[in-house]
């Protein structure tokens, strides 16, 4: 790694397969796991190190980051213990869906069928309906934590990552949700392309940022180089 601050990396990586449409969603499927697993032996085979971890405090970011580190010890190389941040945890989507579908009985039926696995075109179409309508504020009377809320909350979590920078190169583990509103940021873009970000990125994508004075900056987002020989691992949920 680069000695200048300017250079050094920030991987920010979204999580493994959850179990969408289980009881249990904060846990990592099978296929999670393997994600995992190929993400952390592709970074410790191309000599990425990190002096610094950081991850969400979700369970299933939790288990990504052990599916990381056991693929890095399987080389031979420890990476730091991980420290947790909260921040970075992801906003409460079945909240939102609740919350988006209200007082439209005909509805729930349909969102039943989204949250026990249905076809992925419709989960994207009623994630993508309903974080749009949370973003422009129309949700905020029925959930315990609103758009604007959980933008502060994030942005919060990325001025201690650009501080971080300043030690070293920077691993994070946490959610779509979270790491789109660091895009945001670091793109200065509107809510409605944070929303369409978080709806497009991939389990266990590589999302690279670098610290410009007290702000990140966006370095490339949504890269599956450890899954490009296995496309049957490309999930979104």
């Amino acid at each position: 790694m680069s000695a200048d601050p300017a250079f050094r990396r920030l991987l920010a990586v979204r999580h493994g397969q959850a179990s969408f449409g289980s009881a249990d969603y904060d846990r990592l499927s099978e296929t999670g796991w393997q994600q995992s697993r190929h993400l952390g032996d592709w970074l410790a085979g191309h000599g990425l190190r990190f002096d610094h971890v950081v991850s969400g405090s979700m369970r299933r970011h939790r288990e990504t980051f052990e599916a990381i580190a056991e693929a890095y010890a399987a080389r031979g190389i420890a990476l730091p213990a991980a420290d947790i941040d909260a921040d970075l945890d992801e906003f409460d989507h079945r909240a939102v869906i609740n919350a988006h579908l209200a007082g439209r009985p005909g509805e729930r039926a349909a969102l039943a069928a989204v949250l026990g696995g249905a076809e992925k075109d419709a989960v994207a179409r009623l994630l993508l309906e309903a974080i749009g309508q949370w973003s422009r504020g129309a949700l905020d009377a029925e959930v315990s934590e609103t758009w604007d809320a959980f933008g502060a909350r994030v942005g919060r979590a990325g001025a201690r990552l650009a501080q971080r920078l300043e030690h070293g190169a920077v691993l994070v583990v946490s959610s779509g949700g979270t790491l789109s509103r660091l895009a945001q940021r670091a793109l200065d873009a509107p809510c409605e392309r944070a929303v369409e970000l978080s709806i497009g990125l991939r389990n266990s994508a590589q999302c690279e940022f670098f610290a410009l004075g007290q702000s990140l900056r966006l370095g490339s987002w949504n890269a599956l180089p450890h899954l490009a020989g296995q496309r049957e691992l490309w999930t979104h949920y």
